[in-house]
């Protein structure tokens, strides 16, 4: 049995509804749900979820481990919900909030809206912190990319829009010639 397939999953604080294969928490921060793969079995006993597999087939038990954690990060999320934090880096470079918007002068010639989907809150607590909140974790962690992406950090320099624990290889720069 995989190891992180077979730790039970608390639910105390969650509302849990497993219909067929589609299975739907709510919490306080939201409601979530998943459809679960055909060969993975999802089980409601007592205050927890329990996931199992029919067999120890390479897919399966990757697809068990796999569908435990998502099922967990649901359920975190819903009770807790995940925060990405950005930070940017330029001499002129920042971030305000227009409203639930995001405005960002980061170099270019014109100033970038970025539109949030409904399900995120975006923070700006300092001109270079952009921080981004929500239930749903990949949705967070897509969210990031897509405004990291606006402006990636370069090697020279460092300017740029980075996560907040990234470390980001610095080269050296021309020398001079002769």
């Amino acid at each position: 049995m995989s190891r992180i397939g077979k730790k039970p999953i608390d639910i105390k604080k969650v509302k849990v509804e497993l219909n067929d294969k589609l299975i739907t928490i709510k919490g306080n921060l939201g409601v979530l749900s998943m459809k679960v793969h055909p060969n993975i079995d999802v089980k409601l006993e007592n205050d927890a979820i329990l996931v199992t597999r029919p067999d120890d087939t390479k897919q399966n038990k990757a697809l068990h481990g796999l569908t435990r954690v998502l099922i967990n990060n649901m359920v975190n999320g819903v009770t807790e919900g995940f925060t990405s934090i950005l930070k940017i880096v330029g001499v002129g470079y920042k971030a305000e909030l227009k409203g639930k918007n995001l405005l960002l002068n980061i170099g270019y010639s014109h100033p970038i809206l970025f539109i949030p989907p409904a399900e995120i809150k975006l923070e700006v607590p300092t001109p270079d912190e952009i921080r981004i909140f929500g239930a749903d974790k990949e949705l967070v962690g897509n969210i990031a990319a897509k405004i990291r992406s606006f402006r990636k950090p370069e090697p020279y320099k460092g300017k740029g829009i980075k996560y907040n624990n990234e470390v980001i290889l610095r080269k050296a720069g021309k020398t001079a010639g002769k």
